[in-house]
């Protein structure tokens, strides 16, 4: 009986999609990047420390460096173990360090100091993944051409039916084919927010979501 609702879900008209998209954006209005940064640069090291960590977290910890350091080549100059210090509280701060340094070369050699606007390119980049790749393209491009899956946005997708893949790549695709490009921005901004404010991993508040009525999960339990 479950997997028929996933089923009957996940084949949602597009319809259904934009008046959940539409529900999602009457309840946060004023959804946003939660990272804060100064340039395309600082955003890619901003994404890669949010990695298992919270962008709040982040956000206490990257002023104190961008204000010192904000070019690639002012990574490339500083000691390896300066950095490990000054990301430490991001957690991984040994394997983020190295993607950092890493990443600041390759733009310094490879593309002239500049951050590339293409996704193709952007996921070439050390610590760059697809959904870091997508982050970039939306909030320091302004151009978004797919939907980062982050921990909300595959719990969200799995809940509402929307997508019944556990890999983040393969929800993305589910997504893509579902909900028409104009709302790609709105999109990799609501689902955060919900997740973090109503839909959360363990203590879901279904009786105040605004979408409970398309949820698998509201109308399984």
């Amino acid at each position: 009986m479950n997997n028929n609702r996933k089923k009957s879900n996940h084949n949602l008209s597009t319809e259904k999609v934009v008046e959940i998209i539409e529900a999602l954006k009457a309840t946060y209005p004023d959804a946003t990047c939660s990272l804060d940064f100064n340039s395309p640069f600082e955003l890619g090291i901003a994404v890669m420390l949010s990695a298992q960590c919270t962008d709040e977290r982040v956000n206490k910890t990257t002023p104190a460096i961008f204000e010192k350091y904000n070019t690639p080549q002012d990574f490339i100059d500083m000691d390896i173990e300066t950095l490990e210090s000054l990301i430490h509280p991001c957690g991984f701060y040994k394997t983020k360090a190295k993607n950092i340094k890493a990443y600041s070369k390759m733009i310094m050699e490879k593309y002239n100091g500049e951050l590339p606007k293409n996704m193709d390119e952007l996921v070439t980049l050390p610590g760059i993944g697809r959904k870091s790749a997508n982050v970039i393209m939306l909030e320091a491009f302004n151009n978004p051409i797919g939907i980062a899956v982050d921990t909300h946005a595959k719990r969200i997708s799995n809940r509402l039916g929307l997508s019944s893949n556990s890999d983040p790549s393969k929800i993305e695709q589910d997504l893509l084919k579902i909900i028409p490009n104009k709302y790609y921005y709105d999109v990799n901004h609501l689902l955060v927010w919900h997740g973090r404010n109503i839909c959360n991993a363990r203590s879901p508040r279904c009786r105040e979501c605004p979408v409970s009525k398309y949820c698998n999960f509201f109308n399984e339990n």
